[in-house]
């Protein structure tokens, strides 16, 4: 499975090849990392037709992770990508915008990695 992680946070690119080593290691997953809404868009046109899960930071400068969700679903569809939006605010406004906007999930800092490694095999 290939993932996009999007999040302008450059850390976030270690603290996720360390969580799952193991799995790219055994080829299971392959991640791909965008620090900005703009990056994943170029990342995106670059691999057009490969199917693709994005992890998607909310808060972030330049393009929002909403913004960048709002974009993908009305230009991504064949295949379409999964979108998980995650946010260090939990809060019932970027929930509901997320909903609105097609995010197929929704996820809180800090992310629990073994809840997520539970979602990539479903």
């Amino acid at each position: 499975m290939k993932i996009l992680v999007v999040d302008d946070e450059r850390d976030i690119q270690t603290l996720f090849e360390q969580r799952f080593r193991k799995e790219i290691k055994e080829k299971a997953l392959e991640f791909a990392f965008a620090f900005s809404g703009e990056e994943a868009l170029v990342y995106l046109n670059q691999h057009e037709h490969e199917k693709v899960l994005i992890l998607s930071d909310i808060n972030m400068p330049g393009m929002s992770g909403l913004e960048l969700l709002r974009h993908i679903k009305e230009i991504y569809h064949k295949p379409p990508p999964v979108v998980m939006m995650i946010t260090a605010y939990g809060d019932a406004e970027n929930f509901d915008t997320a909903k609105k906007y097609g995010a197929d999930d929704f996820l809180t800092k800090p992310v629990d990695f073994n809840m997520l490694k539970e979602k990539f095999k479903q």
